[in-house]
């Protein structure tokens, strides 16, 4: 056993880089335990291991006494003069008690406490190198699984890249060597874990600094970045140098460092978008490549109304609102998209049915009752309501502002007739109309704010 434990420490030391003195001074701690049980609790009992042979022995020490009454506490003055031949009485003296048996209980408990010794060595080690280099991209080997956690073999340690770090379209194989960004040491200087990541968008933010010289150097700065893992990326590039374009910088020569990065992402996609402190040019260079027609802003709200042809509505929003929603992360805006024609036909199409349902009345042409639906007037009631002189300020009115009134006055009326003449009233009814309507149907015109907008809101991930 003395040989294997020698041999076991050299290679720890070798192959961990953990101190031997460190771990022998533990062992030699958990042989006290063992000591006792087989020596009794002798005073101020402790063990040594030899550092060349291995050997363990057991010391107490005891009080030198003219007759020991105590055996635990005690030596008698003969035997103490054995070890010390000067020894007096009342003297501290510290003898060796190792026991005859003592060999094989110590080699048991020996490579336990080594075991424990070595974790905690181990974890000390790893808050020791690791503390500094949180945010650093590692290479390792997948070793194994503990359910859905994925142990890597860093090579003088190990580290845990749990579930909820992993990216969720990839799958690994042990063997296998991955890049991860060490994410946490978790615990303390006694007791520490290394949790890396593939999922978090520091990830590929360091991808970048590493494939890309100018970020690293500082001439480009990555502003803001959006991920969904394994799908989609979009990164806000802005240069501090005008001679360098941000954008191109990042895709590299035939698109070469990119590639790069989108590689080890297993083909995760990835949007290079560049910058703006104007926010209408950042959301139009955000939802590129779709493209957009007009953005209305409301700055109180940070919301951003986007409206686009009808043929770029899904790919503005993207698959399952992806390009909407990663553009509101991207930007720090609220992003609704909707399509512009079908918001303007619908406020043309109440318009038409107002300006044809004020030309269908006798006396008024359609150019007439283009102007008066123009200037607000949509319905006969809203025209009864007015004066002459009201309508000669509206632009090409003023001549014929009488005449349109009168037509009015004489089409309500004549509405108000049809209803009260017991001989005009004697045809049957339309299918569709009730009894005791005071007056006859008319086109409903909502005003123009009350176009439904159907608003693309962004989805949360799946």
């Amino acid at each position: 056993m003395n040989a294997e434990f020698i041999a076991s420490m050299e290679y720890w030391e070798r192959e961990k880089g953990l101190d031997r003195e460190i771990l022998i001074s533990a062992v030699e701690d958990a042989m006290v335990s063992a000591a006792k049980r087989a020596v009794g609790p002798a005073r101020e009992l402790r063990c040594e291991i030899d550092r060349k042979d291995g050997d363990i022995r057991a010391f107490a020490t005891l009080i030198v006494v003219e007759s020991v009454t105590d055996k635990q506490n005690e030596i008698s003055l003969d035997s103490a003069q054995r070890f010390k031949p000067d020894a007096q009485l009342e003297e501290e003296l510290e003898v060796e008690v190792t026991p005859k048996n003592f060999g094989r209980i110590a080699s048991q408990n020996a490579k336990q406490a080594l075991m424990q010794a070595i974790r905690r060595a181990e974890k000390a080690l790893i808050y020791t190198e690791f503390k500094d280099r949180v945010g650093d991209i590692v290479s390792g080997e997948v070793r194994g699984f503990d359910r859905s956690d994925v142990l890597v073999d860093l090579g003088k340690f190990e580290a845990l890249l749990p579930n909820r770090e992993r990216v969720p379209t990839e799958e690994y194989q042990r063997g296998e060597r991955i890049r991860c960004l060490v994410k946490a040491v978790e615990g303390s200087d006694s007791s520490s874990e290394i949790i890396l990541s593939r999922r978090d968008s520091d990830f590929v933010l360091k991808l970048f600094q590493l494939e890309v010289s100018e970020i690293n150097d500082g001439t480009i700065e990555i502003k803001a970045i959006a991920r969904e893992p394994g799908f989609r990326t979009k990164l806000a590039v802005h240069s501090r140098d005008e001679k360098v374009d941000p954008v191109g910088a990042c895709v590299g020569l035939r698109g070469q460092r990119v590639k790069n990065i989108v590689r080890e992402l297993n083909n995760e996609k990835i949007d290079i978008i560049r910058w703006d402190e104007d926010v209408e040019t950042y959301v139009t260079n955000s939802l590129a490549p779709a493209q957009i027609k007009r953005l209305e802003i409301q700055q109180d709200r940070k919301r951003v109304h986007v409206l686009v042809n009808p043929d770029q509505l899904s790919l503005a929003i993207g698959r399952r609102g992806q390009n909407a929603r990663l553009t509101s992360l991207l930007t720090g805006w609220q992003i609704d998209i909707d399509p512009e024609q079908e918001v303007r036909v619908g406020f043309e199409e109440q318009v038409a049915d107002a300006v044809d349902a004020l030309a269908s009345i006798p006396g008024i042409e359609k150019e007439q009752a283009d102007a008066l639906v123009h200037a607000g007037l949509l319905t006969l009631e809203a025209l009864n309501g007015v004066e002459a002189s009201d309508l000669a300020d509206i632009p090409g009115l003023a001549e014929h502002a009488e005449s349109v009134l009168a037509a009015a006055h004489a089409e309500k009326e004549r509405r108000s007739g049809a209803d009260t003449n017991p001989l005009i009233n004697s045809a049957p009814p339309e299918p569709e109309a009730e009894t005791g309507d005071e007056s006859a149907p008319e086109a409903e015109t909502p005003e123009p704010e009350a176009a439904e907008e159907a608003t693309a809101q962004p989805k949360e991930a799946e």
